[in-house]
């Protein structure tokens, strides 16, 4: 199994500078004559003022990975959602029936302007809001995520940006235009997880990695203090120049500890909550902690699945895919992934919508998938396909069937999947390697390819992979991302990137599309390409990821979040307790 590993990163301190005073020893003056004349003022303490002890909430988290930008696959991680939502400014957000409204801190508003020969809609960007440099957040961010989003590889919100005709300032920038090429009803879903432009847009490192050691600036109500992923610690502090409520609490510390040492913290009170995926025992030991803890489960805006590329050499025939799927134990999968903890209670059945997402039901195919492998119908689409057995392997044209399985190194539950189901195919004469690149080169260069313009990158390298599929936000717009065939800029003519499964069906884009701009109903799009998409099989979706949250009662203010923002989201409002001074 061959590895990639991201550059280690050693500890980082963003956003705040300590000054240290030098004193100068001198020789002691005389003392001064004693006046005859008593003063008319009181004496001057030198004394130093006693510093109050900051308000500290600490969190248990699973690990700390680097790695920052919400926007990309590679960092699609709790650790990228918990930080976006402290620190990232966004149009909209959740609301406590999971839709999305305005975030009036940052807008005074959004909305579509009437008569125009385009559909476009005008954003207006209160006049305060600042990054915490100083600089404002203004139309420059929005014109960074567009194009970032528009032609970047490896992005997890690609579609409704690929939409966009222009992105234009007016009135110093606070008064943003985005016009679309085509009606696009979903547009609320767009410019969440602002990024600061003027920082990034120059930046040495490409967009892959300029997010890696984390964020230059704040536009949020915290900012990041230091990071130290050798130790595992991220400290966060409150952001002063944010020009919203001012958090509760002075400092928030992310701490990333093993399952065992979560439930001891907890139980001992050196952690006030924790967010983490926890196995089976784990849960039971979270349990046994009584009334001292509340256990609340939290899904995650991400499935996991197992992409089958039809774009790899050794499964570009459907009959292979599906002996492939065939031969795979998709339950041992999923506790692999799991470990029995919280995610195994989100089980996916449906191509598109995650199962806590509004509108889900399962579109499977009943029968689709055996309870176990079965081996007699691994055979027989095998046969169909022009393989035989032989000395343990299926052949063909004398090669053998040898699928090469990735799976970033960064997410260890990735991995466990990608080789358990390695083991299974094994199992039934199916050679299988895995490999874990990082997750820039799986999802930004190797899956990316797009194999009609002949692209280097090795996207047929892979055959198969363990992969993401973000929920939330528009769901016509993640049917597009996942599998809508790659348009063309109008500006360049320039193909966008493929999509991460290498799937494209020229009959069934109109269909896409048409949900993109609203002509037919998601659901009714959905019946269409659900079936398509089974019957094609390119993607077996496994589970929904979610974490447990384990919650203390001294903090206050700790919810789960609205949608799938999580619990991160209600940090401002988190009240915790005083600190210890030293190190802060």
């Amino acid at each position: 199994m061959s590895q990639g590993r991201r550059r280690p990163l050693a500890a980082v301190s963003l956003l705040v500078t300590t000054a240290s005073l030098v004193a100068a020893c001198t020789n002691a003056p005389p003392p001064p004559l004693v006046s005859e004349t008593p003063t008319t003022q009181p004496p001057t303490s030198t004394a130093p003022a006693e510093q109050p002890m900051p308000v500290e909430v600490v969190v248990g988290v699973d690990e700390l990975e680097g790695g920052f930008n919400p926007h990309t696959l590679a960092d699609l991680s709790p650790t990228s959602s918990a930080l976006a939502s402290l620190m990232l400014p966004s149009v909209h957000r959740p609301g406590p029936d999971g839709r999305l409204q305005l975030d009036t801190t940052l807008m005074e508003s959004a909305e579509l302007v009437p008569d125009q020969e385009k559909f476009t809609v005008r954003y207006r960007i209160r006049r305060e809001a600042n990054w915490s440099d100083g600089a404002p957040i203004a139309a420059e961010d929005f014109v960074y995520l567009w194009q970032q989003l528009r032609s970047q590889p490896g992005v997890s919100d690609a579609a409704g940006y690929q939409l966009i005709d222009d992105v234009a300032s007016r009135q110093g920038g606070k008064t943003v235009d985005v016009t679309f090429a085509k009606p696009f009803p979903g547009w609320q879903s767009l410019f969440n997880n602002l990024l600061p432009a003027h920082l990034l847009r120059d930046a040495p490192r490409g967009w892959s990695t300029v997010l890696d050691d984390g964020y230059p600036a704040s536009g949020g109500p915290f900012a990041i203090r230091q990071i130290d992923l050798d130790r595992g610690e991220i400290i966060l502090e409150r952001n002063d120049r944010y020009w919203g409520p001012p958090a509760q609490s002075d400092r928030i510390a992310l701490r990333a500890i093993d399952k065992a040492r979560q439930v001891e913290a907890l139980r001992s009170g050196d952690s006030h909550l924790a967010v983490f995926g926890a196995d089976t025992g784990t849960m039971q030991a979270l349990r046994d902690l009584g009334d001292s803890v509340q256990l609340i489960n939290v899904p995650r805006p991400a499935t996991v699945e197992v992409l089958l590329r039809p774009d790899s050499r050794a499964l570009a025939d459907i009959k292979t895919r599906q002996a492939v799927l065939a031969a795979l134990d998709r339950p041992a999968l999923i506790e692999a992934g799991t470990g029995g903890g919280p995610a195994e209670q989100l089980q996916s059945h449906a191509q598109v919508l995650a199962p806590s997402e509004p509108g889900y039901t399962p579109t499977e195919p009943a029968g689709a998938f055996p309870a176990k492998p079965d081996p007699a119908r691994v055979e027989k689409l095998l046969d169909e396909a022009g393989y035989q057995r032989s000395g343990g392997a299926w052949m063909r044209d004398g090669r053998p069937l040898n699928l090469v399985i990735a799976a970033p190194f960064e997410h260890e539950s990735y991995i466990r999947v990608a080789e358990e189901a390695a083991r299974q195919l094994r199992e039934q004469g199916i050679q299988a390697t895995v490999v874990t690149p990082t997750g820039d080169q799986l999802f930004g260069e190797m899956l990316a390819a797009n194999p009609k313009t002949g692209e280097p990158g090795g996207a047929a390298s892979v055959d198969m992979a363990i992969a993401p599929r973000p929920a939330g936000g528009d769901a016509a717009a993640n049917m597009a991302a996942a599998y809508g065939c790659p348009g063309v800029a109008a500006d360049s003519e320039q193909p966008f990137p493929h999509n991460a499964a290498g799937f494209c069906d020229e009959l069934l884009q109109p269909t896409i599309d048409a949900a993109m701009t609203g002509r037919v109903p998601f659901g009714e799009a959905s019946s269409i390409v659900e079936p398509v998409l089974w019957r094609a099989a390119v993607a077996l979706p496994l589970y929904q990821q979610a974490q447990v949250l384990a919650l203390r009662p001294e903090v206050k203010g700790v919810e789960p979040g609205h949608g799938m923002s999580g619990p991160f989201s209600s940090a401002a409002q988190w009240l915790g307790t005083y600190a210890d001074n030293d190190g802060y």
